[in-house]
């Protein structure tokens, strides 16, 4: 679904960082079509294909959307705070707006989730439904658009270069137990790691 010819491979636990830059390509990619739906919901009817895009994007970010969160808040961030670097001060004011930003959205998707279930159990969402889901998903896209923005641009390079490679080994372990995978799949730090691009692990969000 995410995968393009030519593309860039899915980044795995060995590179946290990347595995963080893809899960936001999928909370785009999910996002997009929850505004898909809603704005093509004028008789408010699903067909199957709709049905089934609408499941996908709501077990997304039920499911994975709070294991991306926690990725970030109890693996990555905390290790960039305890940083002793003149960087840390400039990345303490963006990851405080940016944990902000988490519950802002965390409130968003419980509601949206509700209105959702609602539409799948019954086949149909009332106009009013729909107007207010509308207005829930502009207000995220226009939330994620710059949070995410910031992640890419501004956090996760700064990890990437201030963190040691013990760090970001055990942010990809923590990732994985997170996910039901064991810490082993992260074994060594990431330059001894080989960079296999079919791998038996699932990379999941």
């Amino acid at each position: 679904m995410f995968t393009q010819i030519g593309a860039k491979p899915e980044s795995d636990f060995s590179d946290p960082l990347g595995m963080l830059g893809d899960c936001h390509k999928r909370i785009l990619f999910f996002l997009n079509d929850l505004v898909r739906l809603a704005e093509g919901a004028p008789s408010g009817r699903l067909d199957v294909a709709e049905r089934g895009a609408l499941e996908r994007a709501l077990r997304y970010f039920k499911e994975s959307g709070p294991r991306h969160t926690s990725d970030e808040e109890e693996s990555l961030f905390p290790r960039l705070m305890a940083l002793n670097s003149e960087r840390v001060g400039e990345l303490l004011v963006m990851v405080a707006r940016l944990e902000a930003d988490h519950i802002s959205a965390g409130l968003a998707h419980l509601e949206i989730e509700a209105i959702g279930m609602f539409w799948l159990a019954d086949g149909f969402i009332s106009h009013g439904d729909v107007i207010r889901l509308k207005s829930l998903l502009r207000s995220l896209s226009r939330m994620y658009e710059h949070h995410l923005a910031i992640e890419d641009r501004e956090v996760f390079p700064s990890a990437a270069a201030l963190l040691s490679d013990h760090d970001k080994t055990e942010i990809g372990r923590e990732m994985a137990k997170r996910r039901g995978l064991s810490p082993e799949v992260v074994r060594r730090p990431l330059q001894e790691v080989p960079q296999f691009h079919n791998t038996d692990v699932e990379v999941q969000s």
